[in-house]
């Protein structure tokens, strides 16, 4: 495509011309493309390291900007996203100013290369219009044929102009008349988002904006955790663990196809939340990793919901370590509470995790169990016929992440070890089902040792339960990148795994990977999302359809995917 300037070259700026202003550039060098636009704060730049377009060959490029992000597609590869602190500009003027193609109104930065295709286009991200494809470094968007060959005739005289010499007006509001008098004109439908070009008779879609398949929920912090539930005749709810201990962390009720703010509750170094119910009652319990002040005692938090004030009030505190879990459930009509307490204050990662128990005399949680782990990050509960089971996924004993997660078994009245698993800073359990097989997954984090190196690319492994043995087995290994979280969830027959893929040991863009039940071949991916620090995923449905929605640990965001039923 390309000859091999050493220099920036502009593929095409808008400038505004009394100033010789740039407003809006798309520029490469060798190893970079750079996209520049006026912003409020001054002119900003967005810049995509290590895209490799001076080879001498045809290349297909889409690039997306959406406030605060842009993410770059070439050659209908993995795509690369950035966050930028301020937000592309949603009401840049162009008044004044006129657009050069291959330029910047200078002979410095001129375009060297050929340049097949120039569309810039209003919506999301195109990549889906052209993407997959057989050929992708010469994928090219669709033209309609009437538009690439559609004479109009003057009235001045009888030469045919082509489209682009004549005069176009465009009409907005209702749908106007297309008769000989409106040919070659343009309709926008305000209402639809659409373009249409009017060939004498009728009215031909050029361009309209499909509906939407994510959205981003901009926070006011990093979010290590989201928690989904549902408040019977009141709504669905995503409890939201923030980093930044103002705030505090937020509470979002569903609304019409998008989540809104409906309660800040103060929290410090949220990591996770629970909600659970004990009898009538309802309850969301905080993990906090840390004390309101350095010294303090760290105190996890349960709340309660009041019907009459529509709000989550504080009911009870239990002293916590570093807490990074909550786990609530029932075994023979009682009532339980795991936390899984990470490190003490001084830094010992072997320490007791705590199982409570609800006194009904009380109405509070009290201690009933006290289990032995190893910088804890997350219980799992789960039953298999009339067994009860908690696994615990232990991430640091330290010295190294190469350490046993255990799972426990309900005996006597208490847990008793089942089986130890070895792991590799395991920082999440995911028990499912499929048909009468029982499936349990591990997030592996990282492997260190005393000695050599961190490595964050690493397997993360599936066991099935093997009723002959009582043993949770081997079934598949899955390379992760420093993996934090699974999720299952099933639409219509087909069932889904989907992994938070955090770092990778240079970088938290990442693609976090939707793998799909295949039966003997087990799981296989199937889709690839581009996320930032991704800590968490969920799944829900609505009266809108199917969701996934992931956190970030790493900008203050979360992204709400819509899934397309095909």
């Amino acid at each position: 495509m390309l000859p091999p300037p050493f220099r920036n070259e502009y593929l095409f700026a808008v400038v505004k011309e009394d100033a010789n202003q740039l407003l809006l550039g798309l520029r490469f060098s060798k190893e970079k493309v750079h996209l520049i636009y006026q912003g409020s704060m001054g002119r900003e730049r967005l810049s995509f390291k290590r895209i490799h377009l001076v080879d001498n060959r045809w290349h297909s490029m889409v690039l997306a900007v959406s406030g605060h992000h842009a993410t770059l597609t070439l050659d209908c590869g993995v795509p690369l996203e950035l966050v930028h602190k301020q937000p592309f500009p949603s009401d840049l003027s162009t008044d004044g100013s006129r657009f050069h193609i291959g330029s910047r109104r200078k002979w410095k930065g001129l375009f060297s290369g050929l340049l097949r295709q120039l569309f810039l286009l209003p919506g999301p991200d195109a990549t889906p219009r052209v993407c997959p494809s057989s050929k992708p470094s010469l994928v090219e968007l669709s033209v309609p044929t009437f538009l690439s060959n559609l004479p109009v005739k003057s009235q001045m005289n009888d030469v045919l102009l082509p489209p682009y010499e004549m005069e176009v007006r465009v009409t907005l509001g209702s749908k106007p008349a297309c008769t000989a008098a409106e040919l070659g004109q343009l309709w926008f439908d305000t209402l639809k988002r659409g373009l249409f070009l009017c060939d004498g008779a009728y009215w031909h879609s050029m361009l309209q904006e499909e509906d939407r398949l994510d959205y981003d929920l901009y926070t006011t912090s990093e979010t290590l955790d989201i928690e989904l539930f549902q408040i019977p005749s009141v709504g669905l709810f995503a409890a939201m663990a923030h980093r930044a201990n103002k705030p505090g962390s937020a509470i979002y009720r569903w609304n019409h196809g998008h989540f809104q703010l409906y309660q800040n509750i103060s929290t410090f170094k949220a990591q996770a939340w629970k909600q659970f119910t004990v009898g009538r009652k309802m309850f969301l319990a905080v993990s906090n990793s840390v004390g309101p002040v350095d010294g303090e005692r760290e105190l996890s938090v349960i709340y309660r919901w009041r019907n009459k004030r529509l709000k989550f009030v504080r009911y009870q505190t239990l002293e916590t370590h570093s807490a990074r879990d909550w786990e609530a459930f029932h075994i023979n009509n009682e009532a339980f509470l795991a936390v899984a307490n990470h490190r003490t204050e001084n830094g010992n990662h072997n320490i007791d995790s705590v199982v409570y128990k609800w006194n009904p005399g009380t109405k509070t949680f009290e201690v009933n169990q006290t289990i032995s782990t190893s910088g804890a990050y997350d219980w799992e509960f789960f039953t298999v016929g009339p067994y009860h089971f908690l696994a615990v996924a232990n991430a640091f004993d330290g010295t190294s992440t190469q350490t046993d997660s255990s799972i426990y078994i309900w005996l006597g009245g208490a847990f008793q070890l089942f089986q130890t698993i070895r792991t590799f800073g395991a920082t999440d359990w995911e028990m499912f089902q499929i048909g009468n097989r029982v499936f349990l997954v591990v997030a592996n984090g990282h492997m260190l040792c005393e000695r050599g190196p961190s490595l964050y690319t690493i397997n993360s492994t599936i066991y099935e339960l093997d009723m002959t043995t009582k043993m949770f087995l081997k079934f598949q290994d899955i390379v992760t990148y420093s993996a934090v979280d699974w999720e299952l969830f099933s639409v219509g027959d087909e069932h889904f795994l989907v992994v938070a893929n955090s770092y990778d040991g240079s970088s938290y863009s990442l693609n976090s990977v939707i793998y799909r039940w295949q039966g003997y071949e087990g799981f296989v991916p199937v889709h690839r999302l581009p996320t930032i620090g991704c800590s968490d995923w969920e799944f829900f449905t609505s009266a809108e359809g199917p969701y996934l929605m992931y956190s970030s640990a790493k900008a203050p965001l979360s992204k709400v995917f819509k899934l397309r039923i095909h």
